[in-house]
């Protein structure tokens, strides 16, 4: 590495470390910033803005923020709700289940804000110490991110992966990464299931529950969503959705087994972000029509700005990543080439590491997964290792952590003194792990065994 090329990737480090620091739209923000020092001061030739995975957020976002004005996203919460207190013993298992399915099914993290309040009481009321299962369910959330065939993540990798001989389609994705993360939740689930004393034996709880005030404030209010009527139009857009997503898997199925429902262009099928994009834009219209869903709260919810703040994100991430790397291609090949030849798997830290300062498993996709297949590393391989680009758990700053952090009442789920000794750093650690390894597992075995991926 040359001393320019390493100064040039001290920008683009601290770019990303300030845009973190002060969240939201000023990560994406700020990578201009340092996308602008690259290009006007060291005139690098700028890369290509990841538009195909920013067309493929605002699509789903859109259906999913139609969808949660609906009311229709009140209803899945419910649902959830019922199952959670229906098994209030196992909620240090359940609620990582319920928020990481609610994820994948609609393709984005921040649906369970809601769902995370009841987490906390239902443990509260079982005299479950919080901490347990909030800290994983938070984990949960984001995890199920690789794991939705809508999600940015997913459809990114697939995308990519063409255009570089490695065909594969969403469905095909998620087949790998469902199981494999699970495996992981489940590990983080049962290191959490005894973790920290019990609330009756915690002595910073019990000096709180000798103020009268802090004894009301955790446990004089009851967090639920039962008492909220669902309306038939909700119920129809939850419906519509989820037609939506079953016509995606369709077409992925088929395509798996050699078929093709696709309209076909120059000899090719269209392609499946495409398809993503035009499946969800129209069920979002069919929300709006016919189940009364308001385009002005749709854009007003939490789901709809959420996604918009990961575009902005995604698109300065990526192209400040794509603008360094697509420069020094030949360096890095020169560099990295040895050690990925003999530790492919090893590309899997480097993922983590880039996820630590991009608080976006898509945008993580988009700016290294090019990298990685330049380096000559298979397909299977980089499949195999997809859980590992979740790693903004490390430092606590991401919303739905902070959130989390909010709605535990006891505070036993805190951020922590020294900020790497947080409540989710156990579960985030031994998740994407567990994850990694049994996800590689699984794809060595389909491409050694049974000749897939």
């Amino acid at each position: 590495m040359t001393f320019m090329m390493f100064i040039q990737l001290l920008i683009v480090l601290l770019a990303l470390w300030v845009g973190s620091r002060y969240g939201s739209l000023a990560l994406g923000a700020i990578s201009g910033i340092g996308l602008a020092i690259l290009v006007f001061g060291f005139g690098l030739e700028p890369g290509t803005p990841p538009t195909d995975v920013i067309y493929i957020i605002i699509a789903a976002v859109t259906c999913a923020g139609v969808l949660q004005a609906s009311g229709g996203m009140d209803w899945m919460i419910q649902i959830a709700e019922r199952l959670l207190r229906k098994h209030p013993d196992r909620i240090t298992f359940m609620a990582p289940l319920t928020t990481f399915f609610l994820t994948v099914l609609v393709g984005t993290g921040h649906v369970v804000y809601t769902l995370m309040p009841i987490i906390c009481d239902i443990a509260l009321k079982k005299g479950i110490r919080p901490e347990r299962p909030c800290a994983v369910a938070s984990i949960a959330s984001q995890v199920g991110i690789t794991c939705s065939p809508i999600a940015a993540a997913v459809v990114a990798f697939a995308a990519i992966s063409g255009k570089n001989g490695f065909h594969v389609n969403n469905l095909q994705v998620i087949m790998i990464t469902i199981p494999a993360c699970l495996c992981g939740l489940m590990a983080a689930a049962a290191a959490s299931y005894k973790r920290g004393l019990d609330l009756d034996k915690d002595p910073r709880f019990q000096a709180k529950l000798k103020d009268p005030e802090q004894r009301k404030f955790i446990y004089g209010n009851s967090a639920t969503t039962l008492d909220k009527e669902i309306s038939p139009e909700s119920k129809r857009a939850v419906y519509i959705f989820l037609g939506a997503l079953a016509v995606i898997v369709m077409f992925s199925i088929v395509q798996i087994f050699g078929g093709n429902l696709l309209p076909v262009f120059n000899g090719e099928p269209l392609a499946m972000n495409i398809v993503i994009q035009i499946v969800m834009i129209s069920a979002a219209a069919l929300m709006i029509i016919f189940c009364k869903a308001q385009p002005k709260q749709a854009v007003a919810g939490a789901v709809w700005q959420s996604g918009m703040v990961a575009v902005v994100a995604i698109y300065g991430i990526a192209w400040l990543a794509n603008t360094y790397f697509g420069n020094y291609m030949d360096e890095m090949q020169m560099m990295l080439t040895d050690l990925v030849a003999r530790f492919p798997w090893s590309i899997a830290i480097a993922f983590f590491l880039v996820s630590v300062l991009i608080n976006s498993q898509g945008a993580v996709v988009v700016a290294m997964l090019p990298l990685a297949y330049t380096l000559g590393i298979e397909g299977w391989v980089l499949l195999g290792v997809l859980p590992s680009v979740y790693g903004y758990f490390f430092i606590p700053n991401y919303p739905s952590d902070i959130a989390t952090v909010n709605f535990d009442r006891s505070g036993t789920t805190v951020i922590g003194k020294y900020l790497l000794n947080h409540s989710f750093m156990m579960p985030g650690l031994i998740c994407v792990i567990v994850s990694t390894i049994v996800a590689y597992g699984l794809t060595f075995l389909l491409h050694s065994v049974a000749g897939m991926y």
